[in-house]
């Protein structure tokens, strides 16, 4: 595992989480095409470009651009056996000062859903984020009714924090989500 300044590469038993390329772009494309079904109920509302070679190529560059600001780490995870694509996951809204928070969101494609690929890669980025970013606070949120995302958060060591009224725009909507927040150094809800 490298800081934001070198090449970020995360490995888990099963994927490497990695950067986007352009090279990544029919791969990619073709996934969320296959999965788009599966997707848009829980994400905003696709753009018209979102999945043309045009957008990939905007979107790598945003990537390139946030890991060297330090503002995000977007990552595509990428299996071991056959480099295949599997999805996305990206800590975003890094905050420094006195905060040393951040938000991650991910997806993953329809094919690989409840396999562990997701939970793996979200545990290393947790993993990641506390030891080599020196992150305090990990948020995600979800809708209130995703209950694949709220297990997984929960899984992972996220605990429930509340209800965002009209959070963000999904499916063409503003949706209430709720909120979750793993701490590197969680002492809620313990007793001495």
């Amino acid at each position: 595992m490298f800081g934001l300044r070198g090449r970020i590469r995360i490995d888990t038993e099963r994927m490497v989480l990695r950067p986007p390329t352009h090279g990544d772009f029919r791969a990619w494309s073709d996934l969320r095409r296959q999965s788009a079904e599966f997707l848009q109920p829980w994400e905003p509302s696709w753009s018209n470009d979102h999945l043309t070679r045009k957008g990939f190529v905007n979107r790598v560059y945003w990537s390139n651009r946030s890991i060297q600001q330090g503002t995000a780490v977007p990552l595509f995870l990428q299996r071991r056996s056959d480099n295949c694509i599997l999805g996305a996951i990206t800590l975003d809204n890094i905050r420094r000062g006195p905060s040393q928070a951040g938000t991650i969101g991910y997806w993953i494609g329809a094919e690989f859903a409840r396999q562990g690929y997701m939970r793996e890669a979200l545990l290393a980025k947790v993993h990641y984020s506390f030891e080599v970013l020196g992150l305090s606070r990990i948020e995600s949120a979800c809708l209130p009714e995703n209950a694949a995302s709220r297990g997984l958060l929960e899984s992972c060591g996220y605990k429930y924090e509340g209800v965002a009224q009209s959070y963000l725009q999904i499916d063409g909507r503003w949706r209430n989500h709720v909120l979750y927040a793993n701490l590197r150094s969680d002492r809620r809800g313990r007793v001495e």
